[in-house]
This record gives structure tokens, C-alpha cells and sequence, in this order.
């Protein structure tokens, strides 16, 4: 098990210790600090299923000063992500062939064995 983590995030934390109590030692993948590939971001948004927009944080001002109303394709957006890494939804817990946005917390349970 892989969990996408910003220490900054109090959900983040939250799932990570949750995670934790319930016994599992997840792979931490800070990727505030090492930026996501290309390939890994696209991977991760087919895993969870959605498209990239729905990854984005688009309440947060960053977005909205940047890019909010423009007409950006996909490409764009993942690349967004890829270069400003706070505009990604956290945590994002992933095992095996699966993955889930934590948002609330207690989603992570459903990626227990």
C-alpha cells in the first residue's frame, strides 16, 4: 500500500494514522518534495477512475488566480498538477490495481484487505 502524503495536510495525517492503526505500514510518498512523473500522475488518475479535474483542488486560490476558466485539456491539467503539486487532492491511498482520494478520512478503510 502507497499513500500520496503532505505532512502539512491534516487529512493527509489523519489517514496516515489511521492507516496505521489499523495495522498497515503504507509506502509514504511525499509528493510535495519529489514531484510526480508524468506517467506515475496519469497511472494514479486512471486507478482512482476520474478525470484529471476531479483531482484538482479548485478551491484553492492558486487554481483560481492561475487556472480557473480557461479551457485546459486534460494534458494541461495533469501537467498543472505535475508542476504545482498543491493543486492535487489528498491523500490518495493506492493498492495494488485500486486507489482512493481519503476525502473524508475514513475512505481509506475500503482499500483494507
Amino acid at each position: 500500500m502507497k499513500i500520496l502524503h503532505n505532512p502539512r495536510c491534516s487529512k493527509s495525517r489523519e489517514a496516515l494514522k489511521l492507516l496505521e492503526e489499523k495495522g498497515v505500514k503504507p509506502e509514504v510518498i511525499k509528493y510535495m518534495d519529489d514531484h510526480l512523473s508524468l506517467s506515475d500522475l496519469k497511472n494514479i488518475i486512471d486507478l482512482l477512475r476520474i478525470k484529471p479535474v476531479q483531482l484538482v483542488r479548485t478551491k484553492e486560490s492558486f487554481w483560481k488566480e492561475n487556472f480557473a476558466g480557461k479551457n485546459l485539456s486534460d494534458d494541461e491539467i495533469v501537467q498543472a498538477m505535475i508542476d504545482f503539486p498543491q493543486l492535487m487532492e489528498r491523500p490518495i491511498v493506492i493498492e495494488g490495481d485500486r486507489a482512493i482520494i481519503g476525502r473524508p478520512t475514513e475512505k481509506v478503510i475500503e482499500l483494507l484487505p
